[in-house]
């Protein structure tokens, strides 16, 4: 995880940044002074009446900058994109055939490539968020999302296009961040005390008749003679002793000496998803070269070297569409011939190519193969000047985990076992002027059917997307989004004994 910048930080430490202070943009500013915790760094004792302060100044870290409603943003200006986009974001997904079951007739799934467009909403939760832990006390700075989602297609014989709600979500990111020591006091001691005063039982087994026996009692008998037992307080350097019995109460100071807890990873994301799936995501920011703002542009590959099983539409399950080492498809040229030929025997050997014929022939080629090219050709035409990389997942390669539960018809027939989530909270500057823009691409894996030989396949279900703040993109973009994302007339919404209406618009908020 990442700590905050404390008084006294040594000049030497791994900062986010370097440039000097009345120069720094919003990014800069916000992750000025962040650096990685270790074990052998001070500890913050936790005292009772620096609760509400504690809460009053919780850390949200990168996530603070997410705050407010973020929309699909067009990069319709772009050259370098061959023809206009319908919506900013893409999405592939994967689903099984109809009359397919699982073990029947393997390789049958049905592939669908649609454009989108979003809202994206968070909004800071005041306050910190108390987790109590005994002797750790995590503090987490909470932020809550809400996501729509609406496919764009064009309708033949007509000019509108057509926006059809495809998906939503809500959910929390959590900022795991500040984390304190709470050792036993005498206060908390008596407060919390659910021992006797006075043991019979010790005083039966042991001889011990004082109260509230905060030492464990150390039997210095030897063997074959009668019991003699003492406090440890009581032992002498070098004496030797027989059995250990633990203490029943805390002393005051308990907890002082650790253990103590170190988070794995910084940000934690829990989502709900109307499919019936439920996810709780790890992660951090990523640095680069010891930095975790980073300079310039994300960089993503070009040709041959953007085939990266990784991030396609075709898992490594799925096969590898003729692809070998000597003979890589490169994404930035047009698809092979074969892609829309009839394949054969003859010509598809083993029945390869056919399998994922469909993914490269769609409209949306390349994007419908690897979706986060579109992240790359938008930021093609864009000055970007520094950049935060988050990555998260629910199934980490070491650490703590996160996971996933399904609903019984999904964990049945196409459960959910991963999702790999990258975000890129980016500063661009146009005209002058400064603009966060954020960019993503999540990677959910379904599971279902078998391969030719009963092994499991994999199948990536992928969204990428381009978003700005509602107020930072141009005004025929935000009219679509009014349309489809706000009421015209707002909804009138219950409070209380009278009724007020809905939130609506943001942007026109008064």
């Amino acid at each position: 995880m990442l700590k905050r910048k404390k008084e006294g930080l040594e000049a030497g430490s791994q900062l986010l940044r370097t440039a000097k202070a009345g120069q720094q943009g919003f990014l800069e500013e916000l992750m000025d002074g962040y650096s990685k915790l270790l074990i052998d760094d001070p500890v913050r004792p936790f005292r009772e009446e620096n609760l509400q302060q504690i809460e009053n100044s919780v850390d949200y870290g990168i996530l603070a900058a997410l705050d407010g409603t973020w929309v699909s943003y067009n990069a319709n200006y772009n050259e370098n994109i061959s023809r206009p986009s319908l919506a900013s974001g893409v999405h592939t997904t994967i689903m099984p055939s109809p009359g397919t079951n699982s073990g029947t007739i393997p390789g049958k799934f049905s592939f669908d490539c649609e454009e989108y467009i979003e809202k994206l909403t968070f909004s800071i939760v005041p306050g910190g968020v108390r987790n109590r832990g005994g002797a750790s006390e995590l503090f987490c700075g909470a932020v809550k999302y809400e996501q729509s989602i609406k496919s764009v297609n064009t309708v033949e014989g007509q000019d509108a296009l057509k926006y059809t709600p495809i998906h939503e979500e809500n959910g929390m990111y959590l900022w795991l961040s500040d984390m304190y020591n709470h050792a036993a006091t005498k206060e908390s001691i008596e407060r919390d005390r659910g021992i006797h005063a006075f043991s019979e039982e010790d005083y039966k087994n042991y001889g011990y008749d004082g109260k509230y026996r905060d030492e464990p009692l150390l039997r210095i008998s030897p063997d074959g003679q009668e019991k003699e037992y003492i406090l440890q307080s009581q032992l002498q350097p070098g004496q030797p002793y027989y059995e250990i019995i633990p203490a029943q109460e805390l002393k005051p100071g308990a907890g002082l000496d650790g253990p103590y807890f170190i988070p794995d990873y910084s940000i934690s994301r829990s989502g709900v998803i109307p499919h019936g799936s439920t996810i709780t995501l790890l992660g951090d920011i990523a640095p680069k070269n010891q930095s975790y703002l980073i300079n310039g542009s994300p960089e993503f590959p070009y040709g041959e070297k953007a085939w990266q099983p990784d991030h396609l539409s075709i898992s490594r399950t799925m096969g590898s569409a003729g692809v070998t080492p000597d003979h890589i498809i490169d994404l930035d040229q047009p698809a092979p011939d074969w892609v829309h030929e009839t394949l054969t025997d003859e010509n598809d050997p083993g029945s390869n190519k056919i399998y994922t014929q469909r993914i490269l022939a769609d409209d949306l080629y390349p994007y419908s193969v690897r979706p986060d090219m579109r992240l790359r050709d938008t930021l093609r035409g864009q000055e970007v000047k520094n950049y935060v990389h988050v990555k998260m997942s629910s199934k980490m390669k070491t650490g703590a985990q996160g996971g996933i539960l399904n609903v019984p018809f999904v964990n049945r027939f196409v459960p959910t076992v991963e999702v790999d989530m990258y975000m890129w909270i980016e500063t661009v500057v146009e005209n002058g002027k400064e603009i966060l823009q954020l960019q993503y691409e999540q990677i959910v894996f379904f599971e279902f059917d078998f391969g030719n030989d009963g092994g499991t396949t994999s199948w990536p279900h992928i969204q990428t997307n381009t978003l700005r703040k509602l107020e930072d993109i141009p005004e025929d973009q935000r009219k679509i989004i009014e349309e489809q994302f706000f009421d015209k007339k707002p909804d009138m919404a219950v409070t209380g004994n009278t009724a007020d209406p809905a939130a609506g618009c943001p942007y026109h908020k008064g």
